[in-house]
């Protein structure tokens, strides 16, 4: 049978979550202005977006870059960007919720200020704080397989290993550790951070990611309306290709004609 994009939906966060047709989160920073996001976030045919709550103009006067996403055809995915402890974190996905936002987070606990490393202790605190508190938590962590299986099992509806750090543009540079994350889920896996173009996110899919987030890639590239496209493309290709299933690597070449029971 024929795979088909169409039939394969993403599903986040159990019974009663959501379902998204496409498997590319895109973020909302870093745009020149606020009418180039919107064109980039149509072009990307995202269903998710991610907002962070100090950006938010929450006071209801003057412009806001809420009145550039339709949240009728958009999901709003908040985020604790900026947070340095797991109360300050926990802290902004409340005020995001109370200003009628979206009781989803994208869970962010910055450990370092010049690597943006995430505070993977903090961010566990706060993943089971905020679960208690009834929220879909999605964390953005690093790599490592350990902490991925402690934020599953503290509740989290996702997890989402970084490929890179944050803005890097540098691709997934382990990716051996997300086979490992992807191995023992058994909730999606979001390749979060590190994407710099269209070929890093269709690997991050071939791994058997279920999405990918990205923000620095579209909105800092010299034509971010393109890039939104390509990048929308890598993932449809990238999520083909791994259900599809690839060929086994080998060291010598295979005949692509076979030449079995030919005469010579």
């Amino acid at each position: 049978m024929t795979y088909s994009l169409e039939a394969d939906p993403l599903a986040i966060g159990g019974k009663g979550g959501k379902t998204f047709g496409s498997r590319l989160f895109v973020g909302t920073g870093k745009y020149q202005t606020f009418a180039l996001m919107k064109e980039a976030l149509e072009a990307s045919g995202a269903e998710v977006v991610t907002v962070a709550v100090r950006r938010v103009n929450l006071t209801g006067s003057g412009e806001s870059l809420l009145d550039y996403i339709d949240t009728g055809r958009f999901t709003l995915l908040p985020n604790t960007a900026g947070c340095y402890t797991a109360d300050e974190a926990v802290r902004a996905a409340m005020l995001g919720r109370e200003a009628g936002l979206s009781d989803w987070v994208k869970l962010e606990v910055i450990g370092d200020e010049k690597t943006l490393f995430p505070d993977t202790e903090a961010l566990l605190d706060a993943t089971k704080v905020l679960v208690k508190e009834g929220f879909v938590v999605l964390p953005y962590t690093n790599d490592d397989p350990i902490v991925a299986r402690k934020l599953q099992d503290a509740g989290a509806a996702a997890v989402m290993p970084m490929g890179a750090p944050i803005g890097s543009g540098m691709g997934i540079r382990n990716p051996e550790n997300i086979r490992i994350i992807l191995e023992t889920a058994s909730v999606p896996v979001i390749v979060d951070a590190g994407v710099g173009t269209a070929s890093d996110a269709s690997l991050a899919m071939e791994l058997g990611c279920d999405a990918v987030l990205m923000n620095t890639a579209i909105a800092g590239a010299s034509d971010p309306v393109a890039m939104a496209h390509a990048m929308r493309l890598a993932v449809q290709s990238g999520r083909i290709a791994y259900k599809a299933g690839r060929i086994a690597r080998r060291l010598y070449a295979t005949a692509s004609s076979p030449v079995d029971g030919v005469s010579r």
